[in-house]
C-alpha cells in the first residue's frame, strides 16, 4: 500500500524572526496563520493521506483552532528543542508500518511548496529512497574565518536545499535513530537530509522553486503579508496576477426550476439548459478558467456528456476551484453580474456569493454578484432569457515569457 504522510516540525521559538511573542509560524499572512497557509498546500494535494505537526505544548491551543479546519491534520505531538527532535517524535506517533511508506518533512514556515513540486519530490524519493528539492546558489560564496575569507568553493556545486524533503519511511527512521546515537552540540543537523547523508546514504534533486520562500526573519513577512485589512493583492515571489472573463446566456423555458448561484429563485419559468442552466455559476466558471488558462466550461463539461444532465452547477464550480488548488494557483476575487428583466434578484445576491464562496472555500468577501435590467433593451429586456458575465482575479505561478 502506497501512503504519504506529512511531518511539519512546528515547535521553534522563532527566535530570529524577533520579539513579539509570537512563534513565526503563528505570525499572519493574508489575515492567517503562516502555519495554515502551509497546511493547506497539503490537505489539498491527493497524494498526501495524513500531516503530523509536532507543536511546542504552549501553543495546543491556537494550534487545535487552526487544525480543525483541515481533515488530514492528526492530532499533535510535542516536539522538542531542536528539529531532530519534533520529527523523532513525529516518527515515533505513527502506527506501525503497513506498506511502502513515504514521509516528507516540510518546513512550517515554507507555505508557498507548489503542487508541481511535491509532485517531482513524491516521484523521486518512492525511486530513490530519498530526494530534496535544490535550487543552484546564484551568488559567489566565501568560507569566512575570524573575517578573513579562506575559501571561494566552486558555485557550480553548491545548490540551496529547500523541503518538502521525502523518503522512505525505513530510511528517515534509520537516519533519525542513529542521530540519537551520535550526535554531537558542535554539529547539529538542520535539515533531514544531513541526517540521511550521515547515514550513507544518496540523496538525489529535483529542480526547486524560487518562489518556495521559507519566511526566517520578520523582513521577509512584508513582501508577502497584508499591509492593510484585505489588501491581499499584493504580488509574492515567483507569481503573477491574471485576469480571466466569464460570460453566459441561457433562454428562457417553461417547467423548469430557476437556479441562479446554486440558490432556488421563486419563479414560474426557468432557464434551458442541459445542466441546471444556472447562467451566473457558469460565467463565473468560465472566468476561473480563463484566468487559470484551463479552457472553457463547454470543453471540461460538455453538453454532450449525459454526465451533466441536469447537474448542479455548484459541483461544477466545485471541480474547477479544485483544479485551480492543484495548480498552486489562489482566487484573489471574483466581481459578477446578472442580466435580467425579471424577476427581481438583489434581495438574493448575498445568498448567492455565499453559496459559491462554500464550494470555492473562499471567505465572502472574495466575491460580489450585482443584479440589473437592460431598461426593456434586447433579448434580456423582451424577457427571452437573462445573461451574466464575470472577471476573476487570480495569483497564479509565474510563468517565463519564453514557454
Amino acid at each position: 500500500m502506497l501512503t504519504t504522510t506529512v511531518i511539519i516540525p512546528a515547535a521553534g521559538r522563532g527566535h530570529r524572526f524577533g520579539s513579539s511573542g509570537t512563534p513565526k509560524q503563528y505570525q499572519l499572512l493574508r489575515g492567517r496563520p503562516i502555519l495554515w497557509h502551509t497546511l493547506r498546500r497539503f490537505q489539498d494535494h491527493p497524494s498526501i493521506q495524513a500531516i503530523i505537526v509536532a507543536i511546542h505544548p504552549d501553543d495546543e491551543d491556537v494550534f487545535n483552532d487552526i487544525a480543525m479546519e483541515f481533515s488530514k491534520v492528526r492530532p499533535a505531538v510535542f516536539g522538542g528543542l531542536a528539529r531532530a527532535d519534533s520529527v523523532r517524535a513525529a516518527l515515533q506517533s505513527l502506527p506501525a508500518a503497513t506498506g511502502d511508506e513515504l514521509i516528507l518533512v516540510h518546513d512550517a514556515v515554507r507555505p508557498w511548496a507548489s503542487a508541481g513540486l511535491v509532485d517531482a519530490v513524491v516521484t523521486a524519493a518512492r525511486q530513490h529512497g530519498a530526494a530534496i528539492p535544490a535550487v543552484p546558489v546564484t551568488e559567489t560564496v566565501k568560507i569566512v574565518e575570524a573575517g578573513v575569507v579562506l575559501e571561494s568553493p566552486l558555485r557550480s556545486r553548491l545548490y540551496n536545499a529547500q523541503t518538502p524533503q521525502g523518503f522512505r519511511r525505513g530510511i528517515l527512521e534509520q537516519a533519525v535513530a542513529l542521530e540519537l546515537r551520535t550526535a554531537t552540540a558542535s554539529a547539529p543537523a538542520t535539515d533531514e537530509a544531513s541526517l540521511v547523508e550521515r547515514a550513507g546514504i544518496a540523496v538525489h534533486i529535483v529542480p526547486g522553486e524560487v518562489g518556495n520562500v521559507k519566511i526566517t526573519t520578520a523582513a521577509d513577512l512584508p513582501m508577502a503579508t497584508d499591509t492593510k485589512p484585505g489588501m491581499d493583492t499584493e504580488l509574492r515571489v515567483g507569481t503573477e496576477l491574471r485576469v480571466g472573463t466569464g460570460y453566459d446566456v441561457h433562454a428562457f423555458a417553461q417547467g423548469r426550476p430557476l437556479i441562479l448561484g446554486g440558490l432556488h429563485i421563486e419563479s414560474d419559468i426557468g432557464l434551458a439548459g442541459h445542466s441546471d442552466a444556472d447562467v451566473l455559476t457558469h460565467a463565473v466558471i468560465d472566468a476561473l478558467l480563463g484566468g487559470g488558462r484551463m479552457g472553457d466550461i463547454g470543453r471540461l463539461f460538455p453538453d454532450t456528456d449525459p454526465a451533466y444532465a441536469g447537474i448542479n452547477s455548484l459541483v461544477l464550480l466545485e471541480q474547477v476551484g479544485e483544479r485551480l488548488r492543484a495548480q498552486d494557483m489562489e482566487i484573489i476575487n471574483v466581481d459578477a453580474v446578472i442580466m435580467a428583466q425579471a424577476p427581481k434578484l438583489a434581495s438574493h445576491v448575498d445568498g448567492m456569493c455565499a453559496a459559491m464562496a462554500a464550494v470555492l472555500h473562499l471567505s465572502t468577501r472574495r466575491l460580489s454578484v450585482k443584479a440589473t435590467t437592460t431598461e426593456g433593451l434586447g433579448f434580456v429586456g423582451r424577457r427571452e432569457g437573462m445573461a451574466a458575465q464575470a472577471t476573476a482575479l487570480l495569483r497564479v505561478p509565474a510563468l517565463s515569457d519564453d514557454l
